[in-house]
């Protein structure tokens, strides 16, 4: 091995640390990271106090060089190129990149996305696997081209869903999937020998950028599929269901067998994990719930502090697609 690969990292969401962590701390001599570009500082929590990323966080307690430019702009384009990065290293950065940057580096520009492409293209791909129902996920490691996350690919790590995984806890299993994908990746790509694989175009599908008023539920639909977009939307946007006017922020959710005559939305009891309510199909069992000003809680906790009636009609509201066959329009 030769000297250490010149790597600039560029991300801006949590996900992104413990490969900043690894490439900063634990790659030994097969990279240095010679600058980090991450988003400004931002208001955040309850407070709203103005405070850096996980990112920036890290990458200032290792001393490293930190860019935070609120555009990339000719100004940052000189200070990386200055830095004459061997490779570049994306990870839900949160920028497109214009061309001047994508060949910047030596050896490339290569993006990290949280799926396994070319499915769920574009902002929410765990959010999107989550709540389709899919049993398994992943990282890609891809080059960046024009094209909406449409670049070759040069290799992943798959990550299993359970049912009752949210997607907070499958974005953590594909953050420490980074490590491995790019400690095997990065060897290759020095030495010029990490193969790279055209997408199946055809096969691609998009998800967009989140919003609140995704956080809903049409209880017409299976319970199957009401428990995913649940979990899938947890902990943001969350989806929210109005129990005799009092809004409810659910956490996690389930589907058990049998129907009921009751009409969906009706909560028909309760048992010893959650609180059941009738669907087109199957019952919904709804696991962690929080009322306004509450912590999220198990269900039995919950409704010993909020008792709801067994039929509480819950209103329905038409859920907007998460998922497509072609890109969102902007």
């Amino acid at each position: 091995m030769g000297e250490p690969l010149r790597v600039i990292f560029m991300g801006s969401d949590e996900i992104g640390v413990p490969l900043l962590d690894w490439l900063s701390g634990g790659a030994g001599d097969l990279a240095r990271v010679a600058a980090v570009v991450t988003g400004p500082d931002r208001p955040s929590g309850r407070g709203q106090a103005v405070r850096p990323n996980g990112i920036k966080a890290l990458a200032t307690a290792r001393g490293l060089s930190i860019l935070q430019p609120e555009q990339l702009d000719a100004s940052t384009l000189a200070a990386l190129a200055a830095v004459r990065p061997d490779v570049v290293l994306v990870m839900a950065f949160g920028h497109i990149l214009r061309e001047g940057f994508i060949a910047l580096p030596r050896i490339g520009t290569l993006n990290l996305h949280a799926s396994l492409l070319p499915r769920y293209r574009g902002a929410s791909p765990v959010q999107a696997a989550v709540a389709s129902g899919d049993r398994e996920t992943g990282l890609t490691l891809m080059r960046i081209v024009r094209e909406l996350d449409a670049g070759p690919i040069g290799g992943c790590e798959r990550v299993a869903i359970s049912p009752l995984d949210t997607a907070g806890d499958v974005e953590r299993r594909l953050a420490a999937a980074a490590v491995p994908l790019l400690a095997r990746s990065l060897p290759l790509a020095a030495r010029g020998e990490l193969a790279f694989r055209d997408q199946e175009g055809a096969r691609a599908s998009y998800c967009r950028r989140l919003e609140k008023s995704d956080g809903v539920l049409d209880f017409s639909a299976g319970a199957d599929a009401l428990a995913a977009r649940v979990n899938g939307l947890h902990p943001w946007p969350s989806v929210w269901v109005a129990v005799d006017g009092t809004p409810i922020k659910l956490g996690l959710a389930d589907a058990v067998d049998g129907g009921h005559a009751s009409p969906p939305g009706a909560v028909v009891g309760s048992d010893a994990h959650g609180l059941l309510v009738a669907t087109g199909s199957r019952t919904l069992r709804l696991r962690r719930l929080q009322r306004p000003g509450g912590r999220m809680l198990d269900a039995p906790e919950f409704l010993r502090g909020f008792p709801v009636r067994a039929g509480a009609l819950l209103p329905s509201l038409p859920m907007p697609a998460l998922v497509s066959d072609r890109p969102f329009r902007r």
